[in-house]
């Protein structure tokens, strides 16, 4: 009975030895294979990482794309190692494939923030610092992943906004251009003299260093509406970005301020109380 024993174990040590030494050179190879795959994929990410410092790529997709490379060229490598080595592959593959495929269902509304994200890191619609509405939110960019867009609004709050959504809709960017031009709207009394309030107007205009004057942008004044009460004046400038809404508030103040001091009359609903006897 020990004897039987014995002869089984030298029988399976005898097995073992003859598939070692029949996968021998295929594990050799595979080995090799490994250790060339991965000096190569240390050169594909030098040159990756070249390719970005050399393109003005927003830095959040130059680090996603270099990870995503490095851990895809991986994944092949190991695919091709164990394939050398004479494991079967195909039913690996097929798992993958249905893992995937399940994966993709359960995630289908990230894969879809996933897949804006890329399209606005990549064509940049807007970058951080500007200021953009979008979504139903107005404010500034304060972050931007590959599956939601950070904004700060007016308030100090933070709108967190999914990319597929914003890579698909409407978005006024504010701040792309530099430059930005005024239309504001402002009513005088039918009594008033339309030409003395709009010679008021261009000279707060002209006295404010915030205001461009360059050919193409000058200021002006036009009558825009003859309304039910009032005349109403389009007062349109152009500023720079930046100088934009504390020019808007210092002009509203300044024109009510010279109005009331020339006389000009700014109307306003007026109730008429009738006593009844």
């Amino acid at each position: 009975m020990i004897e039987q024993t014995i002869k089984n174990y030298e029988e399976h040590i005898k097995e073992l030895i003859n598939l070692l030494w029949e996968i021998f050179p295929n594990l050799v190879s595979a080995l090799i294979l490994g250790f060339v795959g991965w000096w190569v994929i240390k050169l594909i990410n030098i040159g990756v990482a070249k390719f970005f410092e050399r393109k003005d790529y927003d830095r959040t997709l130059e680090t996603f794309l270099e990870d995503f490379i490095n851990n895809g060229l991986k994944v092949l490598l190991f695919v091709m190692v164990i394939t050398q080595v004479g494991v079967e592959t195909s039913s690996l593959i097929a798992m993958l494939g249905a893992a995937g495929l399940a994966l993709g269902l359960a995630l289908q509304g990230s894969l879809s923030n996933f897949a804006g994200g890329i399209l606005i890191l990549i064509f940049k619609p807007f970058k951080v610092g500007d200021f953009i509405s979008a979504q139903g939110s107005e404010g500034t960019v304060k972050q931007i992943t590959v599956f939601n867009t950070k904004l700060v609004t007016f308030g100090n709050q933070e709108v967190i906004i999914p990319n597929g959504n914003l890579s698909n809709d409407k978005i006024t960017n504010y701040s792309s251009e530099g430059f930005r031009r005024e239309n504001l709207v402002i009513g005088i009394s039918y009594d008033s003299s339309i030409q003395k309030a709009k010679d008021l107007i261009l000279e707060l205009c002209a006295a404010d260093e915030n205001i461009l004057t360059e050919e193409g942008k000058e200021a002006m004044v036009v009558v825009t509406e003859l309304a039910d009460s009032s005349v109403n004046l389009s007062i349109r400038y152009w500023t720079t970005t930046e100088t934009f809404w504390p020019t808007k508030f210092k002009m509203i103040e300044n024109i009510k301020a010279a109005f009331d001091r020339e006389g000009i009359e700014i109307p306003f609903p007026h109730r008429v109380m009738v006593s009844q006897k």
